[in-house]
């Protein structure tokens, strides 16, 4: 007999899915009962929360969805934190979780990991929720989640199990063939109206988010064929290359851009929620847009939200600036043209307020001469919010951390194993604190068991700096933010790891350069000298 759960395996298999995260608990092991014989690698993380966090980052490099296998209860509370975060950054993750036999469900007699209702707990994290009541149901719930993950705004998707269908006969089963979604195309009438307002455009903008990643060409040839200022939330790093004539970098909630933007006659936002952790980071309600907004976005709800725009257009950020494109001459970016003039002038402001930053900048130009062609998954932590504004990428997917929308703690680590794992020959930088870290150390066990050599850069300031500064410039007392610090190079050794102290530049140069393909790499920086002045 072929059961449910191995029906599921077999399923997720043929529409691609290569690894699943996931702790087996009583409740779940009839899930990989399938598993051995498929060829499905599943990576152990060490609490569920690292299980989501791991998709995440698998999902944004790979773009494909990270899938979870999550036990009923104490594994669905445990993992909702990273479906925050996935929901939050539009991310694809599909979570299938076990849940109590259907004649036991919501009875609340005390059952294993029982819950009065998995799904209403998940309602705010997801595009759906889904209990599964019949084995035949399986592939129309996994083609529904696909559709959300290809076909609109991706988010995760929670498909739950009851005990007795993960067991039930499913030998009449065969896997369906994968569904071909795509995304909505824009209206031809509203983008040759959106290229009018741009060729008339005399001061224009242009504000690209992370629905943008999978347009990279198309996000360079615009922002010349415009000759348009071009800013990148964080999510969107690396659109355009360091040094391009046209790139602001992802500083709108600095002065110098929201002047830019305040002048700015047309401005054209495309996948980008226009939200307060990428616009106003600085909390003061003063970035403003009072030329004519076009926004396109895939989400027909967003376009309404935080500034209500000229000219909406629903439709796939992709498919939207081919058609564009088709509406003008195509031209190379120089720095001659106004366009650039603009950016220039605008840079060379930002590079004045940035000179109290130097030891920052010559931390990031250390480690990219080391390693060029690295990958940064960070945290909430200082190097975080500082690269945010200092370190441009040439290619998408390679800096995303969880300092914006939602912004966790503890995300960096887990997030960088999934990464890892999702192209394998990059080197992986996880940006963490010392804080952040202790949310989800123990994940280092997990990075030593799947063989991944993630490097670790920890900034250590002995506790919970960033929020200590924060509440001394609000004249509040600092409490409960110089913690115990341990010594994390000696539990990283204790987990398998590598770890040392970086002593100068060189010094972590030359670790970086020695980081090995299949062994976690722990570098701790320390804030004091020669890191910090």
């Amino acid at each position: 007999m072929t059961t449910c759960g191995e029906f599921l395996v077999k399923q997720l298999e043929a529409w691609g899915v290569d690894t699943v995260f996931g702790i087996p608990g009583v409740h779940t092991v009839e899930l990989y009962r399938g598993l051995p014989s498929s060829s499905i690698r599943h990576i152990t993380p060490r609490h569920e929360q690292g299980a989501g966090f791991m998709a995440d980052g698998y999902a944004r490099v790979s773009g494909k969805p990270g899938v979870c296998f999550i036990i009923t209860g104490p594994g669905m509370t445990n993992i909702l934190t990273a479906m925050g975060q996935a929901y939050a950054d539009s991310i694809p993750m599909l979570v299938i979780s076990s849940v109590n036999e259907r004649a036991r469900l919501g009875l609340g007699k005390g059952y294993l990991h029982e819950l009065p209702n998995q799904r209403a707990m998940t309602a705010g994290v997801t595009a759906f929720s889904h209990t599964l009541m019949s084995v035949e149901e399986l592939p129309g719930v996994l083609a529904r989640a696909f559709a959300v993950f290809e076909g609109e705004r991706p988010r995760p998707v929670h498909i739950e199990l009851p005990l007795d269908i993960i067991t039930a006969d499913a030998t009449h089963m065969t896997p369906a063939p994968r569904p071909t979604v795509r995304r909505p195309a824009p209206n031809r009438t509203l983008i040759r109206e959106a290229a009018g307002l741009l060729r008339q455009a005399e001061r224009p903008l242009l504000l690209l988010g992370g629905g943008c990643v999978a347009a990279e060409s198309e996000a360079r040839a615009l922002a010349s064929a415009l000759d348009i200022p071009t800013a990148l939330t964080i999510n969107a790093k690396g659109l355009l290359p360091p040094g391009h004539p046209l790139l602001l970098g992802s500083n709108q909630s600095l002065r110098p851009v929201r002047n830019l933007a305040l002048e700015a006659d047309v401005v054209l936002a495309i996948g980008t929620e226009l939200g307060e952790t990428d616009y106003d980071v600085v909390f003061d309600g003063d970035f403003r847009l009072p030329g004519r907004l076009i926004r396109i976005d895939i989400d027909a709800q967003q376009l309404q939200r935080n500034f209500t725009p000229h000219l909406a257009i629903q439709g796939d950020a992709r498919v939207a600036m081919r058609m564009l494109l088709a509406e003008f001459d195509p031209r190379e970016a120089n720095t001659s043209s106004p366009g650039a003039r603009r950016t220039a002038a605008v840079q060379a402001r930002l590079n004045q307020d940035f000179s109290g930053w130097a030891h920052y900048r010559q931390l990031f130009d250390c480690i990219l001469d080391a390693l060029p062609d690295a990958r940064f998954v960070g945290d909430s932590t200082q190097t975080v919010y500082s690269g945010n504004h200092l370190v441009e990428l040439d290619g998408a997917r390679r800096w995303f951390n969880a300092s914006t929308g939602y912004g966790t703690l503890g995300y960096g680590l887990p997030a960088a194993i999934g990464a890892k794992l999702a192209e394998p020959a990059r080197p992986v930088i996880s940006l963490m604190g010392d804080g952040g870290i202790q949310f989800t150390i123990a994940e280092l066990a997990s990075a030593v068991e799947a063989r991944v050599g993630i490097i670790v850069l920890l900034w250590n300031n002995a506790g919970y700096g960033e929020i200590k500064r924060y509440m001394q410039r609000r004249d509040i007392t600092p409490i409960a933010v110089d913690i115990y610090t341990p010594d994390l190079l000696a539990i990283a050794r204790g987990f398998g790891c590598a770890a040392e102290r970086a002593r100068d530049h060189a010094h972590l140069a030359e670790l970086l350069r020695s980081a090995s393909e299949d062994r976690p790499l722990i570098i701790e920086v320390q804030e004091a000298a020669p890191f910090h002045p």
